[in-house]
């Protein structure tokens, strides 16, 4: 393959949920690639998926809260007419429901640590149990602000791919001998 082609097939790589920084650093490590150029890469790809899950995530929010503070405000007399809102849904204004029991483990992990060390801890723990995109659509629906988020995933990112990358390295060099 090109070696203009290669930096690009790892960042594809690192943009892919589960497979990430992780998953591209093996990649292209395995297939000679420098390791600063993987990790760049790799990290890039990571970041720009991450940045595009929290763009998406923050205007479905947006829509969401205010649709519901439309439908409060109509409920209450307020400015909206409820002949221009849909009919309320009682599952929306309802306590929390069936779903939390359908939740993965990763999530209910990231879950209690978000509230435990709160959005840099889980943030830089949440690659244990669940994807980085995954992580930041939770905390961008949580409400977490959109910067605070992408500078956490941002250093987290960094973080796990010089881990993924230097191991992933030292492994093939000193391990495997290739």
């Amino acid at each position: 393959m090109s070696e203009l082609i290669q930096p690009l097939v790892v960042l594809l790589a690192g943009a892919i949920p589960f497979l990430e920084v992780e998953g591209a650093s093996i990649i292209g490590i395995a297939g000679g690639m420098n390791p600063i150029v993987v990790a760049i890469a790799a990290m890039a790809g990571n970041f720009l998926s991450v940045l595009l899950v929290v763009l998406f995530s923050s205007r479905a929010r947006s829509a969401v809260v205010d649709r519901r503070s439309a439908r409060v405000a109509a409920m209450a007399g307020g400015p909206a007419a409820e002949s221009e809102l849909p009919p309320a849904d009682p599952a929306d204004l309802s306590a929390p429901d069936a779903s939390a029991a359908l939740e993965s483990k990763g999530r209910r992990r990231f879950k209690r640590w978000l509230v435990r060390f709160g959005v840099p801890g889980a943030t830089l723990l949440g690659p244990l149990a669940i994807p980085t995109q995954f992580t930041a659509a939770i905390l961008v629906a949580a409400g977490t602000p959109r910067r605070w988020v992408l500078l956490w995933q941002a250093v987290a990112i960094v973080l796990w791919g010089s881990i993924a990358t230097i191991s992933t390295w030292a492994a093939l060099t000193f391990l495997i001998a290739v």
